[in-house]
C-alpha cells in the first residue's frame, strides 16, 4: 500500500517537473486524481464536459432548499400560527444553522472523505429531511387545524417536532453539500494551466447562474404551488428535485477530478499554534531559507503544494524554526514541535482572511430580508392584480431575475470591458467586485426604507393605522429594492466565492468555503439579533414598536435605514482591510 502511494508521489512529481521543462503535459498538475486515486489525465476528464452534472446538481439541489426556504415565512405564520417577529427569528435561526452546518461537511471533506463522497452522503441526509417536511406538511395528525376566524390553534409539541426535526435534517444535509460542490466544480480546472484557470473564473458565475435559475422557480412556480394547491404538494416537489439533484451528480463519476483529503486542517493548525508556543524564547532566523520544508518539490501535506514563505506574522515562523533540541531528539517528522513553512502559512492564511470575512456579515444580514422583512412587507402591500393574487414571497423572483441577467451581463460584457483597463484576467480583482456588492447592499436598503415611507404615508391619510390589513399601494413597489439584491449578490457573494476558493490553500478548500457560507449564517443571526433588540428597546414602556404584528401601526423604514446605516460603515472597514489584504504566494 505504501509502495502504491509513493509510486502516485513520484508520478506526480514528474507531472510537475515536466511543466518546469515546458513540456506539454498528458496529466494535471495540481494534484488532482481519478476515483480509484491515479493521476487524471486532462483529456477526457474535468474541464467544461464534467460541470453540467455539478451544475445541474447544484440547480436541482438550490430548487429544493428554496422550495422550502423562501414561503418558510408564510408557512410558520399561516399554518403554524407564529408571529410575524417569532416567525422571521424561526426563519433566519434556520437558514443561519443551513450556513453553520457545512463546517462539519467541509471538515470531514478535506480531512477524511473528500469532497465527492461528503456530497454524496449529505445529500442522502438531505432527502430524508425534505421527506420528514413534506409528511409534516401532508398528514393532518403532523399539522395544527384551521383558523377559525380569528382563533388560530397553537402547534403541539409534537406537531412541531416533526417539523423542526425534517427542517433541521435539512440544514444538516445542506451543509455537507455547500462548501463542497462550488469547490468540486472548480477543481474541475487545473490551477496550473493558465488556459483552465480563466475559465474556473468564468465557472464561479456560471455556478451562481445554476443556483439562481433553481431559485426562480421556488420562488415562482413552487410558491404559487404552496399558497393555491396546499403545502403537501408544495414542500413534495422540492424532495422529488432533490432525488434528482443525487441522480444528476452521480451520473457525472467518470469524468470528475478528484483532490485527495490532506488530514485534518484544524489538526495542522493546532500544530503550529502548539509548535510557536514551545518555541516563543527561540529567535527566528533572519534568512527564511533556513525555516524547515520538505526539499523535494511535493509538500508534506496531502492533496496540496508548498507555500512560499511571507514576513507577515512571524511569530508563526517559530513553529518551523529548527532548534537545538529538534536536531538532537530527531523531531523532524513531529508536526508538534516542528512543522513545515506550507503548513505555517497555511494558518497566516486563515489569519489574513479574517478580517475580509468579518466584513461581509452585515451584508449577509441585508441578503437575510429578502425572505424576512420583505416578505412582512409585501404581506401589508395590494398583491392584486385583477382576481390574481401575488404571493407576497413570490416577488423575491426578482431578485433572482436580477441575478439571472446580472450574471452574464458581468461574464460576457462587463469583465472583457474593464480587463483592458485593469490588466487582470477576470476584469475586477475578487476584493473590488466584493466591495462594488456591499455599495449595492445599501442602496437596497434604502429602497426599501422608501416604500416603506410611501406606505405609511398611505396608512395616515386612509387612517388604517388600528386595522391590519394591506394598504392600497401595489406590491410592485418592492421591485427595486429585489433587484438591487440581487446585483449585489452577483458582486458580493460570487466575489466572496472566487476569493475563499483562490486564496485559500489547496488542502483546505473546503473549510474556506465553508467560512464564507458562515458569514451568512452570522449575517442571519445578526439579523434576528437586531430584530429581538430593536423589538426590545422599541417596545419598553408599552410602546407599539418599530416592528409589532399590525405593520401599519409600526416605524419598518426605521429598521431598514438602521440597515442602510450599518452597511455604510461595514463598508468603511471594509475598503481598510482590503487594501492592507496580501495575496498567497504558491511555490
Amino acid at each position: 500500500m505504501g509502495s502504491q502511494e509513493e509510486d502516485q508521489r513520484s508520478l506526480l512529481e514528474d507531472v510537475l517537473l515536466s511543466e518546469e521543462n515546458g513540456n506539454k503535459r498528458p496529466y494535471t498538475g495540481d494534484g488532482s486524481v481519478d476515483i480509484n486515486g491515479n493521476p487524471v489525465l486532462k483529456n477526457g476528464t474535468g474541464n467544461w464536459r464534467a460541470c453540467p452534472f455539478i451544475l445541474g446538481t447544484e440547480c436541482c439541489e438550490r430548487l429544493a432548499y428554496y422550495g422550502i426556504a423562501t414561503n418558510l415565512v408564510t408557512y410558520l405564520t399561516k399554518k403554524l400560527h407564529e408571529g410575524n417577529v417569532s416567525a422571521a427569528r424561526n426563519v433566519t435561526t434556520w437558514q443561519g444553522t443551513c450556513y453553520i452546518t457545512p463546517l462539519i461537511g467541509a471538515i470531514l471533506a478535506d480531512a477524511y472523505w473528500g469532497r465527492y463522497w461528503t456530497i454524496a452522503v449529505f445529500s442522502t441526509i438531505y432527502f430524508v429531511g425534505m421527506g420528514t417536511l413534506t409528511l409534516s406538511a401532508s398528514v393532518p395528525a403532523f399539522k395544527p387545524p384551521s383558523c377559525v376566524k380569528s382563533v388560530c390553534p397553537e402547534a403541539s409539541l409534537s406537531q412541531y417536532a416533526i417539523f423542526f426535526v425534517g427542517l433541521y435534517l435539512i440544514a444538516l444535509g445542506t451543509g455537507g453539500i455547500k462548501p463542497c460542490v462550488s469547490s468540486f466544480g472548480a477543481d474541475q480546472f487545473d490551477d496550473t494551466d493558465p488556459a483552465e484557470r480563466v475559465k474556473k473564473g468564468s465557472f464561479f458565475n456560471w455556478f451562481y447562474f445554476s443556483v439562481n435559475i433553481g431559485a426562480l422557480i421556488s420562488s415562482s412556480f413552487l410558491v404559487w404551488v404552496q399558497d393555491n394547491y396546499g403545502w403537501g404538494l408544495g414542500f413534495g416537489i422540492p424532495t422529488l428535485f432533490m432525488a434528482l439533484a443525487i441522480i444528476s451528480f452521480f451520473a457525472g463519476t467518470t469524468l470528475y477530478r478528484f483532490q485527495k483529503p490532506g488530514g485534518s486542517p484544524i489538526t495542522r493548525m493546532c500544530q503550529v499554534a502548539v509548535a510557536s508556543l514551545r518555541k516563543w524564547k527561540l529567535d527566528i532566523p533572519h534568512d527564511s531559507s533556513l525555516l524547515y520544508e520538505l526539499p523535494d518539490k511535493a509538500s508534506a501535506i496531502e492533496g496540496s503544494r508548498k507555500l512560499e514563505h511571507t514576513d507577515e506574522l512571524k511569530f508563526l515562523d517559530k513553529a518551523a524554526t529548527v532548534s537545538d533540541l529538534d536536531l538532537k531528539t530527531e523531531s523532524l517528522s513531529n508536526p508538534w514541535r516542528l512543522c513545515t513553512v506550507t503548513q505555517v502559512e497555511e494558518l497566516k492564511i486563515l489569519v489574513r482572511m479574517f478580517p475580509i470575512w468579518a466584513t461581509t456579515i452585515v451584508f449577509s444580514a441585508v441578503y437575510a430580508q429578502i425572505s424576512t422583512m420583505f416578505v412582512e412587507q409585501g404581506m401589508v402591500l395590494d398583491a392584486t392584480i385583477g382576481s390574481f393574487t401575488i404571493p407576497p414571497a413570490s416577488l423575491s423572483t426578482f431578485d433572482v431575475i436580477s441575478v439571472i441577467i446580472w450574471v452574464p451581463i458581468y461574464d460576457r460584457i462587463l469583465v472583457p470591458i474593464v480587463r483592458r483597463f485593469t490588466g487582470k484576467e477576470r476584469g475586477f480583482s475578487e476584493l473590488q467586485r466584493m466591495g462594488i456588492g456591499l455599495f449595492i447592499s445599501i442602496l437596497a436598503m434604502a429602497a426599501a426604507a422608501l416604500v416603506e415611507i410611501k406606505r405609511l404615508d398611505i396608512v395616515k391619510a386612509e387612517h388604517l393605522e388600528h386595522q391590519k390589513v394591506a394598504v392600497p399601494l401595489s406590491i410592485f413597489w418592492q421591485i427595486p429594492q429585489y433587484f438591487l439584491v440581487g446585483a449585489a449578490e452577483v458582486f458580493t457573494f460570487i466575489g466572496q466565492l472566487e476569493f475563499f476558493y483562490d486564496q485559500s490553500p489547496d488542502a483546505m478548500r473546503s473549510l474556506c468555503s465553508a467560512l464564507s457560507l458562515l458569514t451568512t449564517a452570522l449575517g442571519n443571526y445578526l439579523s434576528s439579533l437586531i430584530l429581538t433588540v430593536v423589538t426590545y428597546i422599541t417596545t419598553i414602556g408599552g410602546k407599539t414598536g418599530w416592528i409589532p404584528d399590525n405593520l401599519n401601526e409600526g416605524h419598518l423604514d426605521y429598521f431598514f435605514w438602521l440597515l442602510a446605516g450599518l452597511s455604510f460603515l461595514n463598508l468603511l472597514v471594509y475598503v481598510f482591510c482590503a487594501i492592507r489584504y496580501r495575496s498567497k504566494k504558491a511555490s
